[in-house]
């Protein structure tokens, strides 16, 4: 008869680095990168004039306007009337919108809540756990847009 222990035995193999190559590591995200998405996000909403107040986006506008201010300018703007704050895993949102004049404003603050988390949620992963809304303007219809005139010098 021939000894069947050393058939039997079974070698044992150690997978280095152990479990998912895709868990290996930490994603962090910047409060940046959350203020861009929802900023997109909450601009799609119909019923969304522009974002934060009067003044910022006079401010904006004009910093814009100014050569050699623009590093980041489109960002900037983009992210406008948006703050985050970020943690490990979730996320919370202040927002400061221009809605336009005839909407209903409780409307349109669910529908941008409902964007933004949707869309913060889905490219970022992280638990958006709330997103205040501030109206600090309604844009009337015949009321110019707030870009100040460029200065001639």
């Amino acid at each position: 008869m021939t000894d069947t222990s050393d058939e039997t035995k079974k070698t044992s193999v150690t997978k280095r680095g152990g479990g998912d190559p895709g868990a290996r590591g930490r994603t962090t995200i910047a409060d940046g990168v959350v203020e861009k998405i929802a900023g997109l996000a909450a601009r799609d909403v119909l019923g969304v004039h522009a974002m934060g107040s009067g003044l910022s986006r006079t401010f904006g506008a004009v910093r814009d306007r100014v050569p050699g201010a623009g590093a980041g300018a489109g960002a900037r703007a983009v992210s406008r009337g948006v703050k985050a704050e970020v943690g490990e895993v979730q996320t919370a949102l202040d927002l400061e919108i221009v809605v336009e004049y005839g909407v209903s404003i409780a409307d349109v603050a669910r529908a941008v809540r409902e964007n933004v988390i949707s869309a913060v949620e889905r490219m970022t992963g992280l638990e958006v756990v709330e997103v205040n809304i501030a109206v600090s303007d309604v844009k009337l219809p015949e009321e110019e847009e707030e870009e100040p005139e460029p200065r001639i010098q």
